[in-house]
């Protein structure tokens, strides 16, 4: 009787024929299948895309490469646009200086009260508050052990020094008249009382705010914050010490100046973190 011949790549076979399935064998165990942590296709071919050819994590989810743009990137990029925007537009007296002028025309009613608002971006006001922020959290930081407990509290006081630094130059280049009721006279050109509120009231804010345990004592700090900034700003424009954008483009330059201090400040409070020994473990 003559033995029938067996066809290769059936199952069992070990012969030069390609792998078949086994029976029984749950197709999301093969290569490519989903959730097999493979990056290849499920046909067994090679990835058309970059994506497909990424290592994957231990979830088995593809890496991101390149990096994705961060929050500090969006901090950062937008005021340093809109600042060099509304610089040439004052510089060069373009239609927004123009429409800015008409805006504190209509505005502008010159009284105490907010006179008394504009008076929060004074030095005296404004510097004080900030000290006593630097005092409360060099010694926060002291008590919880820090190994540079003075550091956050030295930056924020160099960055408030550093304002007129940065404020009286830009003055003096752009050299703008200032409103009608201030009479003749430049160099309102940004709002000095402005940068004083808001890197004083911004710094004294980062300052505390990792300090404050319940979200309703941060929301209120930074409600505070803000609320003393709108202040300032409304004191300064409707009282007509400022045309609008003189405090707009503050604004801009000093949340470029507050980025740059909270990332500062978030990386030292991680080193100082990491250094310090956990009351667990004690000292390595």
């Amino acid at each position: 009787m003559r033995e029938t011949p067996r066809p290769q790549g059936t199952v069992g076979d070990a012969g030069s024929g390609p792998p078949q399935l086994r029976p029984g064998r749950a197709l999301a165990h093969t290569p490519g299948a989903s959730g097999s942590g493979t990056p290849h296709r499920s046909d067994g071919r090679p990835p058309q895309t970059p994506r497909g050819a990424r290592h994957t994590d231990p979830d088995g989810h593809p890496g991101t490469t390149p990096p994705v743009p961060g929050w500090p990137t969006i901090l950062l990029g937008l005021p340093a646009l809109l600042l060099a925007l509304i610089t040439w537009q004052v510089a060069a007296h373009g239609p927004l200086a123009r429409a800015d002028e008409r805006l504190s025309d209509a505005v502008v009613r010159p009284n105490r009260f907010f006179e008394l608002l504009a008076d929060l971006g004074n030095v005296s006001v404004a510097v004080p508050v900030l000290a006593v922020a630097l005092v409360l959290a060099a010694r926060r930081s002291r008590r919880e052990g820090a190994a540079r407990w003075w550091l956050p509290s030295v930056a924020a006081a160099v960055l408030m020094a550093g304002v007129p630094a940065v404020i009286v130059p830009a003055k003096e280049l752009i050299a703008r008249p200032g409103p009608p009721v201030m009479g003749p006279g430049t160099g309102f050109y940004p709002s000095g009382h402005t940068a004083t509120a808001a890197v004083a009231y911004g710094a004294a804010t980062l300052l505390l705010l990792p300090g404050l345990r319940t979200a309703p004592a941060r929301r209120a700090l930074l409600a505070a914050c803000l609320v003393l900034n709108l202040a300032v700003a409304t004191g300064l424009v409707v009282r007509g010490y400022h045309w609008p954008l003189d405090v707009v483009a503050s604004w801009c330059l000093c949340a470029l100046l507050l980025a740059g201090l909270a990332l500062f400040l978030s990386r030292s409070r991680r080193r100082s973190s990491s250094r310090t020994p956990s009351r667990r473990t004690g000292p390595s």
